[in-house]
Formats: structure tokens, sequence, C-alpha cells
């Protein structure tokens, strides 16, 4: 789990169309987080002007440090607490962007003490704001209501590899979903977004939320108080799917070795340096958190999730064994992860592959089986996802000193590409139930 002291985990709340329900998702996801974990510090900010964060937070009529305060040095000492135990940054009805950076508040929650998890409700417009929330987020949720809501995903998940941001990091959530309506032959609502985001090639959260009158009516009373779902409607079916959101963050936010603010911290100008590379990489090792320099350590990439990582030999081998990873006894240079299939490691074989310098597959023994334990924890500290959400995955790794001009993070990247292309070619034309004669 993250260190509550740290930099924190970031839940940013996304998308250019209003009216979807970011707002409530945002505040109620707070509140529903700080129940479930009441030892887990939980703040919230919102970069909009309708003060809902504020009506919700705020004890009394007093309010709180502005938001703006979040991209000034030790954003901790800022945050006010509020109803709920929820820490909170009032918002401004005027608020400017510091300087032109979008990196900044990634930096500077990279180096405060904020810890926990930062929820961020963002505009409905892709501006310094919202771009700065999606530079420095760990998970990025984007609620979905029709067709327009679903078809503006796509300049959201654009904006997220512009700002060198995870797409892996981006998931769905319908919303306001009303069970009762019907369009052509038959589909709900629900279904007809779930089956467009994954036509699109998107990830769906593991639930939705529904439209109900009780809830829209918290925010609509004569009171300036915005009351939350968990206090004044836990009769309603969005109090049982606000739960399961709040248990699916805490989930992602275990599987999370390092927020991704402290990673870009470490690793300080060399990532605004290759920031225009579709790969990134992070900063510190992703199974201890460390950042890996000079010798023993490996260079990882996930090139469907386009992630990169610097890995202690360390660590790998308390995981995999010091046989899997000596590829200069069986004259190797590239060392392939491959889980074959969708679905969860209990069903299926998962293997290390290794490929020599011209990305020939080595005689036997050419793969080792791996311990389901070793593997589930290996996939989710280098994909950052569950392993069980995860399809067919293949990671590349070789070895070589951060500081060596032959290490892929520098100027032996081309070479690696190279390397990683000639692997692939044989799978291509035949997939995965090609023999080792038909691979060449």
């Amino acid at each position: 789990m993250l260190n509550l002291d740290g930099a924190p985990f970031v839940v940013t709340v996304a998308g250019e169309k209003g009216g979807v329900g970011k707002t409530t998702v945002a505040t109620n996801l707070a509140v529903y987080l700080k129940a479930l974990r009441e030892d887990l510090p939980v703040t919230i900010a919102s970069f909009d002007n309708h003060f809902s964060v504020d009506a919700m937070f705020a004890i009394g009529g007093s309010g709180g440090h502005p938001v703006s305060r979040l991209f000034e040095a030790d954003a901790a000492a800022q945050a006010t607490l509020g109803e709920y135990g929820v820490r909170f940054f009032a918002s401004e009805r005027q608020l400017n962007p510091p300087d032109g950076d979008t990196g900044r508040l990634a930096a500077m929650l990279g180096a405060s003490r904020l810890g926990g998890v930062l929820v961020l409700d963002t505009r409905p417009i892709l501006d310094y704001f919202t771009r700065s929330a999606l530079a420095a987020a760990d998970l990025v949720l984007t609620p979905v209501k029709d067709r327009a809501s679903l078809v503006n995903v796509a300049s959201l998940r654009r904006a997220l590899r512009e700002e060198g941001g995870d797409e892996g990091a981006l998931w769905l959530l319908p919303s306001l979903i009303d069970a009762r309506l019907r369009l052509r032959e038959g589909l709900g609502v629900q279904e007809f977004l779930e089956l467009s985001a994954r036509e699109r090639g998107y990830q769906l959260a593991p639930t939705a939320l529904a439209k109900s009158p009780k809830v829209e009516s918290l925010a609509l009373g004569a009171a300036r108080r915005i009351f939350p779902v968990l206090t004044h409607a836990r009769g309603t079916l969005v109090h049982h799917q606000l739960r399961e959101l709040a248990n699916f963050v805490l989930q992602r936010l275990d599987a999370t070795p390092l927020p991704r603010s402290r990673r870009l911290a470490a690793q300080g100008s060399t990532y605004r340096q290759s920031r225009v590379r579709l790969t990134r990489l992070a900063g510190g090792c992703p199974l201890c958190g460390a950042i890996p320099e000079g010798e023993g350590t490996w260079f990882c990439e996930d090139t469907a999730r386009r992630r990169q990582h610097l890995v202690h030999h360390s660590c790998l081998v308390s995981l995999l064994g010091s046989e899997a990873l000596n590829l200069e006894a069986v004259g190797a240079r590239l060392l392939v992860l491959e889980k074959p299939e969708p679905g969860r490691l209990q069903d299926m074989p998962a293997f290390l592959r290794r490929y020599d310098a011209l990305g020939r597959l080595v005689e036997e023994p050419d793969r080792v089986a791996l311990e389901p334990a070793a593997l589930q924890t290996l996939l989710r500290a280098l994909t950052g996802r569950l392993p069980e959400e995860l399809p067919a995955t293949r990671l590349f790794l070789v070895p070589g000193a951060t500081d060596s001009p032959d290490c892929p993070s520098g100027a032996g990247y081309a070479s690696f590409v190279a390397l990683r292309r000639r692997v692939l070619r044989p799978w291509r034309p035949c997939g995965d139930r090609c023999t080792k004669e038909d691979r060449g």
C-alpha cells in the first residue's frame, strides 16, 4: 500500500461533456473511500466553479484554502479538514493558470506529503486544469451517459496521451442510467454504452450509476448544504453502486506501489526530455519503489500499454529465481514474459521465453513456467493492472546498467526496438499456435 504521508494516489474524474455526473461521482467517491477505509487520508478538490465541493464538505460557514494552492509547494499544509473526515480545497470563481506547464501539478504533488487519495473534479473542457489533472492521474474515471459523451472520450484519451499519461489508467463509468429506457431492438442504455465502449477499446469500471430522483434531490434543496448518498440515500441502488466503485478504486490503490506524481518527481527532467515518445519511463522500480541506478537493473517495456520501467535485478530474482534470468547461459539477449490468453492466471499457463540477439528462440529449455503468485505480483507491478483484467500480454525485458549507452532507456533504445520487432514478426502471420520450427 502507498505511503499515507507521501505523494497521493490521484483519481481524476474527467469528461468533455457536462451533465454526466462528474461532480456527483467525485464528491460521493471521496465520502465512500473514507467510510470504507477510515485510516486513509482522502482529499478532494474541484477545478470547476460551481462550489459543490464547498457545499458538501465545508464545516459551518468556514471556507478552506483555495484550490490554486495545489499548484504551490507543501499542498498537505493547505488542505482543510471537512465533513465526513474528508479534506478539501475550496473552489475559486476565477481560477487562472499559474504558468503554461501542465506538469506543474504533478511535480507539486510528487514532492508533497498529502498522502492517501486525492480526488480531482474537472471542468467539461480540456483546458490547462483538466490537462494538469490528467498529467498527474493514477486513475481517470470518465462518466458517460449517452452517445455524445462516449464520442468525446476519444479527445480525452488523446489529451491523456499528449500529457504523457498512461492510457491504461482511463476507465469509463456508465452514469445516470435509466433502466426503463429502451433503444432499438430492446437494447438498454447501459448495454449500448458498454458494447460501444468495448468496440472502441475502452476499459469499463465494474459498475454503473443509475438515475435516481432521490439522489438528484440531494443537490436541489433550499439549503446551501449538499448531502452525500451515503448518509441521505442509502436505500437507493446508487448507494450500492458507489460502494462498488469505491472498492474498485481501493483495489487500484493497493495495486500501485508508487504514485505517478512520485515516479515523475524521481525521474526529474528525464521525463520532460522524453515526453514526445509514446512510451514513458517510470522513475522507480515497480517492485520496491526505489530508484534503480548503475549496475544490476533490467529494462522492461509493455508495448500494449506504453509503459516502461527499470527494475532491480535483485527484485526480479526474488520472484523468478536466478536461473530464469541467466541469459548468458543459453546465449540469450531478451526475455519475454508471456500471458498467452485473457482471464485468470489459475486457468492458464504463463511463460518466460528467451531470444538471442537475432530474435531467434533459444534452444531448450526455451521457456520457464512461472509460479502463479510470482506472476501475479510481477504483472500487477509492471502493467499497473490486476492480472485478471489483462488481455493476452507480452512484456519485454533486457538487462543493462542505467548509466550505460546500451541501456534501452538511452541511446540503445533503437536497437532494442529492432530486436523486439524481429521477435514479434514470426508471431503475426500464424499467432501463438506456431511451433518453434514455424518461427524459424
